[in-house]
């Protein structure tokens, strides 16, 4: 079934414009309240956001639909993506929402999903919820006297604070450690820099001054320019940049040098599978991981397991076989072991424990391989198929031929804007910007013939 609502990620869309409408969201909480209520008990869902402007509006709009459909709702405020995910299961809650376009800039925003486990839905239970969206479903929902409620938690920054903590060995400090965390005006910009502070760290804090417009705006994970400036000016150890809603993370060494979320799962697969804490032999990353960590994995007896994009689908195949470290190149790591989803702090945590352990620098500790020259390209697309064209088809097997067997080729559409993403990697990196620039023309002639 092909979804009008939901993409990779949840719902996202430019802020009061279809699908981001104050509507559809209330919607959405209608829906969604009545596909999770189970039982004669009264119903609760966990509801964050991070600091869009919208927020405001897509907030309010939730509230009622979910009111409407006799749940109770926990308002939580700004507070990161896992801090919801965490406190679902924490105040056994039946539902998790999270208020976030994640890394885009200010002008969108999104509704991501989690159920009672604190994982995010599956495509059939989001299919469920979007049947709903388009039918009149005001009969089903709460006589007057079984309306819910809606209130602010107080304590909810605590409770994260400490969960990120634990997740540390007790005797673990980071005392000794000067680091520069980049908020992205989001989600994190009390969280993270008070956690790493309490931990014993020297903790210097940029872009921790939301003012619902500057969220993503030239900082965190996507943009760390600015942070690499401000480790060099202040002499850190380390800097890490988070987004917007704090699910994802980058580090930047004390030389300035940006590690991705592929160099961060290879340093804690090895740490981990070095400490037998590794499970089901290797990881689960997206087909966008580099190759070159696939052979980093290899040389050292672990399996890289590929999944679609979307951290999602790398939680699921991660459930499926046992795997309890993946995610993506894009700094989405997930570590089951503590957590549902991608944790920014907690994956950040996990390797300032590993630079404290091995009492090295950040660019010797972070730098487990040298990536396989990879480039990716997007095409703007104006509707249609162009990668069922006959031009475009044979140009990807033409690219294909080229790179064989040592090197790789993705090409999907994106699952949130009206793009196709190219991406062709392999040890000879002109070949590589060939290839990616043959197929993009196909694609862009193929529009133009359409």
């Amino acid at each position: 079934m092909t979804k009008r609502y939901f993409g990779t990620d949840g719902i996202r869309g430019r802020a009061n414009r279809f699908p981001m409408t104050a509507e559809v969201a209330m919607k959405v909480g209608m829906a969604a309240g009545l596909t999770f209520q189970n039982g004669n008990h009264r119903h609760r869902v966990v509801l964050g956001k991070d600091t869009r402007l919208s927020g405001y509006m897509i907030e309010n709009a939730l509230v009622s639909g979910f009111c409407a459909a006799g749940m109770d709702v926990f308002l939580l405020g700004p507070i990161p993506t896992p801090a919801v995910a965490m406190l679902v299961r924490s105040l056994r809650a039946d539902i998790g929402v999270m208020i976030s376009a994640s890394h885009n800039p200010f002008e969108d925003n999104g509704i991501k999903l989690f159920g009672p486990d604190g994982y995010k839905l599956s495509d059939k239970i989001e299919g469920r919820i979007e049947a709903m969206l388009d039918k009149d479903i005001e009969l089903a929902l709460a006589d007057a006297e079984m309306l819910g409620r809606a209130k602010r938690v107080d304590g909810v920054h605590d409770r994260y604070i400490e969960f990120a903590k634990r997740t540390l060995p007790r005797a673990m400090s980071l005392s000794g450690l000067r680091i520069v965390v980049d908020c992205a005006n989001g989600a994190a910009y009390k969280v993270a820099p008070a956690a790493l502070w309490e931990l014993g760290a020297e903790v210097v804090a940029i872009h921790v001054d939301p003012d619902g417009l500057n969220i993503n705006s030239d900082c965190g994970s996507t943009s760390p320019l600015s942070l690499a400036k401000k480790v060099h000016e202040v002499r850190a150890d380390i800097g890490i940049a988070l987004d917007g809603d704090a699910d994802r993370v980058v580090i930047v060494d004390e030389n300035g040098t940006v590690v991705d979320g592929d160099q961060i799962m290879a340093l804690i697969a090895q740490s981990w599978h070095e400490s037998e804490r590794l499970a089901g032999g290797g990881i689960a990353a997206t087909v966008m991981s580099n190759l070159g960590l696939e052979r980093f994995l290899k040389g050292r007896g672990l399996d890289l397991h590929r999944t679609k994009v979307g951290d999602r689908y790398v939680v699921e195949h991660m459930r499926a076989n046992g795997l309890n470290v993946g995610g993506e190149q894009s700094g989405h790591v997930i570590l089951s072991d503590f957590a549902t989803s991608g944790d920014g702090l907690v994956t950040a945590l996990q390797v300032l424990a590993c630079i404290k352990r091995e009492n090295r620098p950040a660019s010797e500790v972070c730098r487990k391989f040298e990536p396989v020259p990879q480039v990716l390209k997007n095409v703007r697309t104006s509707g249609g198929k162009p990668l069922e064209r006959a031009p475009v088809k044979a140009a990807i097997a033409e690219a294909q031929s080229r790179l064989g067997e040592s090197g790789r080729l993705v090409i999907r559409p994106s699952g949130t804007e009206p793009l196709i993403r190219v991406m062709a990697e392999g040890d000879d990196p002109d070949l590589v910007h060939a290839v990616v620039d043959d197929i993009i023309g196909a694609i862009a002639n193929a529009r133009t013939a359409a």
